[in-house]
């Protein structure tokens, strides 16, 4: 039996939006891939930090793959939830979108899943976070494909050790 207090997903949601400005693109004028990276970790940091009501981590980040570039001035638009969350530790999905400023579309640039673990804020120890409670049919699909990541990460961790 879980006793541990359970919070929504809806209540970890962020949006996020940046414009690509000179500092942040490579030669080629698009936005740096290291500047976006950045910008998934402090989106998934607020997530995480939502869910878990706590300071929290960055404790690893899984494959990203870069889908389509973003020139300077360009909008993108990051939206973030805790997919799944352990004893101490939370996944965050992140999706990256270049919005059109003149028609709104919206074209897919990058998703991640990041870990994160909470800490308490006296101690600096892990701290245990409430569980998920998916609601919508896509929340409890996402909710699932985590918990199978989950496995798969730990089972990775096993075998390096």
């Amino acid at each position: 039996m879980n006793d541990r207090p359970s919070r929504p997903v809806s209540q970890s949601r962020v949006e996020m939006t940046e414009i690509v400005m000179p500092n942040d693109a490579n030669p080629l004028g698009n936005a740096m891939g290291g500047q976006v990276m950045h910008w998934i970790d402090v989106c998934a940091a607020v997530s995480a930090g939502r869910h878990a009501r706590t300071p929290v981590v960055t404790a690893s980040v899984d494959n990203i793959d870069f889908h389509n570039p973003v020139p300077v001035g360009g909008v993108l638009v990051l939206l973030a939830s805790v997919n799944y969350a352990g004893k101490t530790s939370m996944e965050v999905g992140v999706k990256v979108w270049h919005e059109e400023r003149r028609t709104g579309d919206r074209k897919h640039v990058v998703s991640a899943y990041l870990t994160f673990v909470s800490l308490d804020p006296e101690t600096g120890k892990p701290r245990m976070v409430p569980s998920v409670r998916p609601e919508t049919d896509e929340q409890k699909r996402r909710y699932a494909e985590a918990q199978k990541r989950r496995e798969l990460r730990l089972e990775q961790r096993k075998t390096k050790t």
